[in-house]
């Protein structure tokens, strides 16, 4: 194994509300505490895509991502501890490997970039284009953007699988609906499912549903497995990566009273919705809650 599970415990938080001084209690499974780089869901997503990539004799693999991608470099840094290349197809044909640290990282692990306009990485889902992409590298074993494929949600599966997994409720950020998508798949039969969607719209119901899809094939399970999940799709505080004064408040909030450290494009929203969620009185009483970490704390430095 690359990558040691074992260090992401399961941590109990206490937090006292500032305004009325209610304490609630919850657990976190700290995914961010496998890896500097590889953390989180980043490891569960690249996990059997490596193994894949070493079954099927790949040279290495080649990846999606924007210029700030924890994907990216965590691909960069995976597939050099595993002795494999690796190549990134970046959106921003002006950028270079200078322009920013996580680039810099990417290079650094060994990783080939590939700069594209906006315009063609939007293509990147297109089966014509990705011909032409296999043509290109033919020897590599190909992830979509954010680990977002078969081998992704499996690997995301183990999360609650080294768990009691005899939650009420589980929380968890939201992009590509991968994570959530092997969540979903391993919650025990009463936990509900809250899928907070780091994103702007309200797609995600319909995204995790592709992804559930992509791993049962069978439609009537998939809606009883939407069954025990909310998806909330109101806590973007204006769409992917934007932040508000509120919402950095409350991550140095959170860091200062419990120690916990989240970042603001992913985990900082949803662990915001969850509490949002208990001040509403929209949990049971005394709930038993789980909040998964799903990493990202290397895109702060940016």
């Amino acid at each position: 194994m690359l990558f040691n599970s074992e260090r992401s415990v399961l941590e109990h938080v206490r937090y006292t509300d500032a305004q009325d001084g209610r304490v609630f209690d919850f657990y976190v499974k700290r995914d961010d505490l496998i890896d500097p780089l590889v953390s989180g869901n980043k490891w569960r997503k690249l996990k059997y895509n490596i193994e894949q990539a070493r079954h099927k004799s790949s040279e290495g693999i080649l990846s999606f991502g924007g210029a700030h991608s924890n994907h990216l470099v965590a691909t960069a840094k995976a597939c050099h501890v595993a002795g494999l290349k690796s190549v990134g197809f970046v959106r921003g044909e002006e950028l270079s490997y200078n322009s920013n640290s996580t680039l810099m990282d990417c290079a650094q692990l060994g990783m080939e970039l590939v700069f594209i306009s906006r315009e063609e990485y939007r293509n990147k889902e297109d089966w014509e284009y990705m011909n032409q992409v296999r043509h290109g590298f033919p020897s590599f074993h190909i992830v979509p953007e954010g680990g977002s494929n078969f081998y992704g949600i499996i690997g995301c599966q183990e999360i609650l699988k080294e768990t009691p997994n005899d939650f009420d409720h589980v929380f968890v950020s939201a992009g590509t609906g991968t994570t959530a998508a092997g969540v979903i798949l391993s919650a025990g039969p009463h936990t509900k499912v809250h899928v907070v969607s780091a994103l702007k719209g309200d797609f995600m119901e319909a995204q995790v549903s592709k992804m559930l899809n992509s791993v049962v094939f069978d439609e009537e399970l998939v809606e009883e497995l939407k069954g025990k999940t909310v998806f909330h799709d109101n806590a973007h505080f204006g769409g992917y990566a934007k932040t508000t004064p509120e919402l950095l408040r409350f991550i140095k909030t959170i860091l200062a009273q419990t120690q916990l450290p989240i970042d603001s494009v992913y985990t900082g929203k949803a662990l915001y919705e969850l509490l949002r969620t208990w001040k509403k009185g929209e949990l049971v009483e005394h709930p038993k809650v789980l909040f998964i970490h799903t990493g990202g704390l290397q895109g702060m430095r940016s």
